[in-house]
């Protein structure tokens, strides 16, 4: 099976990027959302990720053209997914609306739909059966700034049929990733099974009176070579992606760290709408964060 139309259901911090990545390779991509007001929000920042692409990847004025030529958007899922090849999952990081999610597009979608979450933290034999079809359904797990950090981490479950997984390897090929297959269901996948606990330990450090933010990402970045800093990190993710998979950890393990920080990070960052670059704020402010000021690191 060769993919075509792909519908891209949740236009938040991953969505939209994986929308505008697939449309840009050459595919028909239907953006779905819940409602018409998301969906302008999500073209707004069409029109500013292109002008990233610009720069970053030296896209054309007609190649760009041609990319939002291939957008289309739907906040109905029936008509969403008519004719979807392929179905990636990008709604928030809660178990509870991923399988009310699924419970829907499982009545609505052709039998021929293969369906990807993008879920960050959450396995895919957490939803399979749901789905309706689980050997038609894996995971497909992109980094932040795609079009750049271009993995594409492709994990199915037990029952995830090898055909399909392999025509999700070979679509994320096409779509400029570098395909990273594992083996096995892994929370976390590669990145995040090596990411959470740096971000992790930061919130505890923090939380826990030992530094400041600027002072553990400075020490971090200068440690490591590495661009951004934990909390930096943090604010590209999106604030209430760590709040939500801190929240199911605190809410499963009754663990008094994790509970300490998802009340931090509720009084400080989500009750204030301070979730990071997608808001303008976060732990630095955007579009001019600190740790890009020279000096930042002496």
């Amino acid at each position: 099976m060769s993919f075509k139309n792909i519908t891209v259901a949740g236009s938040g911090v991953l969505g939209y990027q994986i929308a505008f990545q697939s449309a840009f390779h050459g595919f028909h991509v239907t953006v779905y959302d819940i409602n018409e007001e998301v969906l302008a929000k999500a073209k707004a920042k069409f029109d500013q990720l292109s002008a990233s692409y610009a720069t970053d990847l030296k896209a054309s004025v007609a190649q760009l053209k041609h990319t939002f030529d291939r957008l289309k958007y739907n906040s109905n899922l029936e008509e969403a997914v008519a004719d979807a090849d392929l179905v990636i999952e990008a709604v928030p990081e809660n178990p509870a609306i991923k399988t009310s999610f699924y419970e829907q597009l499982s009545k609505v979608a052709p039998a021929k739909t293969i369906f990807a979450t993008n879920s960050s933290t959450l396995l895919p034999s957490q939803f399979a059966q749901v789905t309706g079809r689980p050997s038609q359904f894996l995971a497909l797990h992109f980094a932040n700034t795609i079009w750049i950090n271009n993995t594409a981490e492709i994990m199915g479950h037990a029952g995830t049929d090898k055909k399909v997984f392999d025509e999700v390897v070979a679509f994320a090929k096409e779509i400029g990733m570098v395909a990273l297959p594992l083996h096995k269901e892994q929370p976390g996948y590669i990145l995040n099974s090596l990411l959470v606990p740096l971000l992790n330990a930061a919130t505890d450090l923090l939380i826990n009176d030992v530094a400041e933010v600027q002072t553990i990402d400075k020490t971090w970045m200068i440690a490591t070579g590495a661009p951004f800093g934990p909390f930096g990190i943090l604010d590209i993710v999106g604030i209430n992606t760590a709040y939500n998979i801190n929240a199911m950890q605190a809410a499963a393990t009754k663990n008094p760290s994790k509970i300490k920080t998802v009340e931090y990070l509720k009084t400080n960052f989500i009750d204030k709408n301070k979730l990071g670059v997608a808001t303008g704020e976060g732990f630095y402010k955007y579009p001019n964060p600190a740790y890009k000021e020279d000096g930042f690191l002496k």
